[in-house]
């Protein structure tokens, strides 16, 4: 007599976005065929690459070239995904959850990855024709609309991604105003010196910007016409993309009473505190740090995933992050603590002519942070200082100069 075949536990992962299929992915890797996989997303596409936006924006690169996993990937891989369904209700006691569309599907273990949420400023006007974030590949699309019809865009965030819209939108023709509350472009990166550099740069690529300008309403009658700002001044705008910065997408985990405070709480295994529940990305908090760069989301992937498999040796432990950033053909490289404190030494390289500009932060001998434009090479490097904390005495009156000129005379 033929045994009937064991039913294997399901997974369903909320959330089609970067961090969810890669934690997917990862899992394929330690255990392929542990579980019977169902996905959920609010967008109606595969998996796509969300920091590729910017090129989509720009006209670079088409939405083909920005797909990680196409709908013959999940085919392939015995995935039922549910794209344009987002999950609305999460029944922990009878382990169910339930889509916008009606979809009710058990799960054994759950894997949340809801990401993030734009933040629209509740100012007067936010919600007129024209108004909109930059998120996804609607947004996009949104925007290319705006620019085959209208001429005056404002961009309201002076961060890279900010940044990274002002620049396509003015690809695609478009007249376009930055619009920053501080007094300095991409100011949680870069100091004060790296940030007016990359301000001229942009300034004679043809964008336009306002520094330390609090948007007051955004005025129009169906769709925008400008904005208003505190003082009373007052640019026009057919388009206005909010960039003012996200926050997590915890509604949903929220109500199925998981344990929040500004994320998702987790462990150092990602998992919540519902041992059948995980949740990855931006939608979660591990020891009160939130987290928008891929290097540690992947890493939560990993560990997520080696626990999903039943492998559960690793924990999720927080590193330093480096970022290398281009923007609109401008090279910036910003690792640790750029600002530094009370007892630390900066060491200050300017080359007007080559547009380079570097800044190293040392505390005693110890490298601690990097600013470097314009020539970011070395920036890997100085990272790997910062990190392994290396003793910098003896390499510091040229440790400007880069690894092959510091190693060349240590020969």
């Amino acid at each position: 007599m033929t045994a009937a075949p064991t039913r294997r536990p399901s997974l369903v992962v909320i959330g089609n976005g970067m961090a969810g299929m890669r934690t997917i992915e990862e899992l394929f890797k330690l255990a392929p065929d542990r579980y019977d996989i169902t996905v959920f997303g609010a967008e109606p596409h595969g998996n796509y690459n969300r920091i590729l936006l910017s090129p989509l924006l720009s006209g670079e690169k088409q939405l083909d070239d920005i797909m990680l996993n196409s709908r013959e990937w999940y085919a392939r891989h015995d995935i039922m995904l549910h794209a344009g369904d987002p999950v609305i209700a999460i029944d922990r006691a009878r382990r169910r959850v339930r889509s916008a569309a009606g979809v009710d599907v058990h799960y054994d273990r759950l894997l949340i990855a809801t990401g993030s949420k734009p933040v629209i400023l509740p100012v007067p006007g936010h919600d007129l024709d024209g108004v909109i974030a930059f998120r996804d590949i609607q947004d996009v699309d949104t925007m290319l609309a705006a620019a085959r019809d209208h001429r005056h865009a404002v961009v309201i965030g002076g961060g890279l991604l900010g940044l990274e819209a002002a620049n396509g939108l003015m690809r695609q023709g478009m007249s376009v105003t930055v619009v920053h509350v501080a007094g300095a472009l991409m100011n949680r990166q870069l100091d004060a010196p790296a940030a007016a550099l990359l301000k001229h740069a942009l300034e004679r690529r043809g964008l336009r910007f306002l520094l330390e300008a609090h948007t007051q309403a955004i005025v129009g009658s169906t769709r925008v016409e400008g904005v208003r700002f505190k003082d009373g001044s007052t640019v026009p705008a057919d388009l206005v993309v909010m960039t003012a910065g996200v926050r997590p997408n915890i509604e949903l985990a929220a109500k199925a009473g998981l344990y929040c405070e500004c994320a998702i709480v987790v462990d150092d295994t990602l998992q919540t505190f519902d041992p059948r529940v995980y949740a990855v990305g931006e939608c979660v908090q591990h020891r009160s740090a939130t987290f928008g760069l891929v290097a540690p989301i992947w890493e939560q992937a990993r560990v997520c995933a080696a626990h999903l498999a039943g492998a559960g040796h690793r924990r999720y432990v927080q590193q330093a992050t480096a970022t290398k950033l281009k923007v609109t053909g401008v090279d910036l490289y910003s690792a640790g603590d750029i600002l530094g404190a009370a007892g630390t030494t900066d060491l200050v390289l300017r080359d007007a002519r080559r547009g380079v500009y570097k800044r190293l932060v040392l505390d005693g001998h110890v490298l601690v942070g990097a600013v470097l434009y314009g020539d970011v090479a070395d920036g890997p490097w100085y990272f790997d200082l910062i990190q392994q904390r290396t003793d910098v005495a003896s390499l510091r009156d040229r440790l400007l100069f880069g690894r092959t000129f510091c190693e060349a005379l240590a020969a």
